[in-house]
Parts: structure tokens; sequence; C-alpha cells
């Protein structure tokens, strides 16, 4: 019997390295514009924070212990020093894009200068700006009273300080300072000469005036160098059932911050012997993850790079359209009873959506709003809404998702708030998020109940809808909404099951749904009809439907896949995958919305969902899927979808062979965004 061929599924890690090299590559791409690339940078340096606080200290967990537990196939030793060697190759591409882009902003008279290039004015401003602005905020630590690792703040950047005479009088020290960039800027415009503009940064500002912290103790010789902590960001999780879940989150809240490095990076020009101290009062060995760089660390900062008036450096404002069936003349409710309707973030306004909260917090007939939410914005007009609907006398329920990683704080808060105007609120349980987005209204009409709800695919967050792609089906249609009511009934009610009719529910049915459409596909490709699916999700990881791709593949399936992030699957393999053709977009917005189209024997069916497919949502959270049945609607969707598949300016082939080329295609460019955009504007006009 010949051997068992092993199916190929990627590691998801080093796949999702490759996602971040997407966006090192808009940073690089001269068709965007300048101050775009420069927060591209921004981006990725953020992203890959991220990264290492979440999947590296999940790998370093798992090479703690003997036996683990993955979803795919892994060696997390092997895999840490691949993700090592990957890291030090784009960060080597990250800095020679960065000195690019600094050299491009000069002929636009733009200059990011440091402390010792400073002429005797500008440092004259930056003194004045630093006992003004910055020294109240400075508190050093010396070195030699630092006490263990949980001296220094996870996210923050440090400068080790060297401090001495030249006469020898005094013995070198040293201090760690904190910078202060969570209340102040990172970047200072200094005056403009002539037509110059130059910036400068807050570690060169601290590094100017270091004089005006430590020559009082007798010292006139100053240098910094850089360092940065990476801390493992996941929280362990108190099952102690005697307290509450808000009780339990803080405390979890309060181990992230004394979590274990996953990285301790610093200024390769630092001194050995200062780094010597600081890594030996760290209890930092060679075999934890240490690493020397260049100047600057927390590049995410530059995500709010400054613009200097410079409008052609940014991409052309796009101001959000107007939605053709949603006059601002005419209550909404009555539009969405009407037919349903779809709203496309950030490409149509996400006013909609507090619009409509307010319309049901003083129609006098709305008797109830349920609410989840998983990210709010740090101002949220949404919550604001919620707590009016509340004064006005509307039974309001909201569940608040505690467990949303990086947000959790937030949450808490919003809790308090929430509650303090009388909303109910309800948490999960550890281990388990609601991660579904919806609303649903209640509205007394006669004797009866009549439903209105919001299925979507993003947060209900106000901010992140003017980046985030994503679609939310408002609807009147009561299947789906009855559906959604027993959704809210599952979440009540210690997540006892419910039949669904319309919506496809994870952990209860969302999996086998999806594999049972593949199996059709799989028969009408057997019986000689038309057969495929498109897929647009961020992420494509979990190892069983992966399998079944394969084999829908094999039986003569055509799958389109749109992965904008990681996919364990590798499409274009002879005998096994050659059916699949998968690109992956990173442009202007972050593609967030997933949409799922089966060919069903011609009769297309169309879905949208909050639900990536990973075992994570499949098995460990509520996820909803609600299928689209409006024509027009479904129009739109395949428009959006075939745009985005003939896409060849900012999609990259997914392919068994080179990560990351961009796709190429005869005929005129298709920037998908742009096209969506004038599409959904010509339909508006």
């Amino acid at each position: 019997m010949a051997p068992r061929q092993k199916v190929p599924i990627l590691n998801r890690d080093l796949n999702w390295l490759y996602f971040n090299g997407r966006v090192l590559q808009e940073a690089a791409d001269t068709r965007n514009p300048l101050l775009e690339r420069l927060k591209f940078l921004g981006i990725f340096s953020n992203n890959r924070d991220e990264f290492f606080r979440v999947r590296v200290a999940t790998l370093n967990r798992m090479t703690k212990v003997d036996h683990f537990h993955y979803d795919t196939p892994v060696n997390p030793r092997k895999a840490l020093k691949e993700i090592g060697a990957l890291v030090q190759l784009q960060e080597r591409e990250f800095m020679l894009i960065y000195e690019k882009i600094l050299e491009e902003l000069k002929p636009h008279n733009i200059f990011i200068i440091n402390e010792t290039q400073l002429s005797e004015s500008q440092g004259d401003f930056v003194r004045k700006y630093f006992r003004e602005q910055v020294r109240g905020g400075l508190f050093p630590i010396m070195v030699s009273s630092l006490q263990d690792i949980s001296s220094l703040r996870d996210k923050s950047i440090y400068l080790a300080v060297v401090v001495g005479r030249h006469d020898k009088a005094l013995k070198d020290d040293y201090a760690l300072i904190e910078l202060p960039t969570k209340s102040i800027s990172r970047f200072l415009i200094l005056p403009t000469e002539g037509e110059k503009r130059y910036i400068i940064l807050l570690d060169d500002i601290v590094r100017y005036c270091l004089s005006e912290i430590f020559s009082i103790f007798g010292y006139d010789t100053f240098s910094a160098f850089t360092v940065k902590i990476t801390r493992d960001a996941e929280i362990d999780i108190d099952t102690d059932v005697s307290k509450s879940f808000v009780e339990v989150m803080t405390e979890s809240l309060k181990q992230r911050k004394r979590g274990i490095p996953v990285r301790f990076v610093y200024d390769k020009s630092i001194p050995s012997d200062l780094l010597k101290i600081i890594t030996k009062r760290l209890e930092i060995t060679k075999e934890d993850p240490i690493r020397g760089g260049g100047r600057y660390h927390n590049f995410k900062d530059f995500m709010a790079f400054p613009n200097l008036g410079h409008r052609e450096l940014e991409y052309e404002p796009l101001v959000p359209l107007m939605h053709k069936d949603l006059p601002l003349s005419r209550s909404i409710l009555s539009s969405i009873r009407e037919k349903d309707i779809m709203l496309h973030y950030p490409y149509q306004s996400f006013q909609y959506i507090i619009d409509l909260l307010r319309e049901a917090s003083i129609d006098p007939k709305v008797r109830s709003v349920k609410m989840t939410i998983y990210r709010a914005a740090k101002n949220s007009n949404v919550i604001n809404a919620l707590i009016n609907a509340a004064r006005n006398g509307k039974y309001v329920t909201v569940f608040m998702e505690l467990q949303a990683r990086f947000d959790e704080e937030a949450n808490i808060f919003w809790t308090e708030r929430l509650r303090e105007e009388g909303v109910k609120v309800i948490h999960s349980i550890p281990g388990f998020k609601v991660h579904s987005k919806l609303i649903l209204i209640r509205r007394k009409e006669n004797t009866s109940n009549f439903f209105f709800a919001f299925i979507g695919t993003g947060n209900f967050n106000e901010v992140t809808a003017k980046v985030y792609s994503d679609v939310s089906l408002l609807t009147a249609d009561q299947t789906i909404c009855n559906d959604v009511v027993n959704a809210f009934h599952l979440i009540e009610e210690s997540y006892r099951p419910y039949k669904f009719k319309a919506l496809v529910v994870a952990p209860l049915n969302m999996r086998k749904f999806y594999t049972k459409m593949l199996q059709n596909e799989m028969y009408h490709a057997a019986e000689g009809r038309e057969a495929w699916v498109i897929i647009k999700l961020n992420s494509l990881v979990d190892g069983a439907m992966v399998k079944k791709l394969y084999k829908a593949s094999q039986a003569g399936v055509k799958i389109k896949l749109i992965i904008r992030g990681v996919c364990t699957l590798v499409p274009g393999i002879p005998g096994l995958s050659d059916n699949i053709e998968a690109i992956s977009i990173v442009d202007r917005f972050l593609e967030h919305a997933r949409i799922i189209v089966f060919c069903n024997g011609g009769d297309n069916q169309y879905y949208i969902t909050s639900a990536d497919w990973m075992v994570r949502n499949f098995d460990n959270r509520i996820e909803v899927a609600t299928p689209i049945y409006d024509p027009g609607i479904r129009e739109q969707l395949r428009k959006m979808l075939d745009l985005q598949l003939a896409d060849n300016v900012k999609a990259r082939v997914i392919g068994p062979q080179e990560q990351n080329k961009y796709k190429k295609t005869r005929g005129a460019a298709i920037r998908s965004q742009v096209e969506i955009y004038n599409y959904l504007k010509e339909m508006t006009l």
C-alpha cells in the first residue's frame, strides 16, 4: 500500500508574518502617497508588537510543556527559530524603506532631524518646549535601584541613560527614563525656516535636554539609547466562582502588566557594559529573545505622523456616501420595513447606525434594544445612544465582551458606565467569547411585537469603521429577526442551544453547515453541473475546513479565495488544489468583511458573517452568519467580489511558490477599493 500523502497545511504564524510583509510592501509602494507610506510603517510595527505579545508568547508557553495542542501541526521551538529569522529579514527591509522615505521627503522640504542637527534657535525652542511640556512627565529610575523585570512597562519606550563627567571626578551612573508618549506627541514640529519644515522626535528632545535633569548632581556628559520590552499579553483567568467576572478580568489585567518578556530590543550602539547591567538587573539571559536594533523603536507612533500642510502627500479624503435607501428626512425603521438594506463601510457612513439607535431611543412604540459589543470607540457615540435609549425608558440590554483582547479595560469601563444608567449588561464566561455583531429592536405594534435586526461583519466602532471595510445587513425579515431573538436568548440563558431557521450560528452548527454546503458543491460537480464557491475572509486556518476545501477542489469544485491575512491552505498544487485560486488584498482600508457565496446548482446562496474560518470561531465563540435574500443586495456583493477578484493593483497571489507576489493581468489597472467606492457612488447618484 502506498504511503498516505501528507496534506499541506502551512504554519499560521509564519503565514501571519507574510501578511505583515504585505503591509510593509505598502510602505515601499511608490504609488502610495509619501506620508501614507510612513503610516504603513507604523501599522507594520504595531502589528508586529501584537504578534509577539500574543503568538510568540503562546509558542513560548508551548515550549515549557511536554505535550501541547495546536490547531496546525507545529514544533514550537522550530517555529520560534523560523519566526526569528523572518523577523530579522523584515526588520532590515523596514529600515531600508524608512531611510528611503526620509530621503523622498526632502524634496518636499520635510526633514526629520535629531538633537545633534538643531540650530541655535531650534535648540532654544526645544528647551522651552521641554520645560513647559515634557519635563513634568519624566521620572528617571536609577539602574542600581531596579528590582526586577516588572519595573519596565510593556509597549513603552525607555531611554537608557549614561551620565558622567569629563574630568572623571564622578563615576559614571545609569538611569532609565520612560518617554511619556501616552500624554505627549512623539513628534514636535519646529518653527519654519524659509520653506523648510523640521520635525524632531520626543526621544531626541529628551536626549537634548538631559542636562536639565542630571546636571544638578554634578554630571556634564550625557548619552541615551533606546530600550524596549514586549510582554506576554495572554491572560490567565481565575476560575474562582466567588468572584464576579468583572473582578476576575480586572485581576487578570493586572497580571498582564507583569507578563513574561517575549522580546527585549535595544539600540545596537548602546555601551556593552550598560546593556550587561540592564539585562542582569532585569534577569534577561542569552536564551531570551533579545535583539539589537536601530536608534528608534515603537514606530507605531508613525501612524499619527503630522501632515505639515502637504495634502498631496496623503490619500485624497474619501467622503462617506449617503445610502440611496436611507434619505435623511425619513424614518430608518420605516425604510428597513420596506426592504432589506446593506451598509458598506467605510464607503458609506457609519452615522446611520447612530441614527438608528437614536430613532429607536425616542420612538414611543419601541420597547427594547439589545446589542452585542466587542470593541467600542474611545469616545463612543454608540454607547451614548444606548444610554439615551435607557434614559427614554427603553429596556436596553448589552452583551459586553470582556475578553476582547487589548480592549478588556475599556469594556470594563463601559460596563460600569452603562450600569450606572440602568442598562442591563451581560458578560461572557471564561474561555468563551461572543464575537457576533448584532442589534435587535423590538417595537410594539397594536398587540404584537415587530422586530428589526442589524447583523454585521465588523465592530460597532465609529473610529475603525472609517478604515475597516465591512458590510452590515439591516432587515425586518421576521424569520431572521426571530433567529436574532434566539441568538440573544442563547447568550442570556447560559448558552442553552436554540434552533435557527435562517441564521447559521457557531458553535452550534456553523462548521457543519459549511461542510454540508461544500459537500453539496461536490455533488453538483460529480453530476456535471456548475459548481463553485467564493470565500472572502480575514483568516483561513481551521485544519478540517482546509482539508474539506482540498477535497472539494479534487472533486472539481472551482474555489476562489480572498483572504486578507493568514491562509494555511496552499492553492495550485496539481491533483490537490489546482481548482483553488487565492489572493490577498492590502490597501488603504483594512479588508474586514467576511462574505461567502455558494453556486448551489445555480440557485446561488449568499452569506455575510462575523466569523473567520478558524478553530476558535467555529468552536469557542458565538458567531453568526446570515443569508442575504434581497436580489439587489446580492448583486452589490457579487459586483464587489468580482472587482476584488479582478484587482491587479493591490492584490497579491497566494500560491505554492513565491509569497506576496503582486497579481498581474493584462488590460486596465483595477484597484478594487477605488472601484467599489465609485460603484457605490454611482448607485447613490
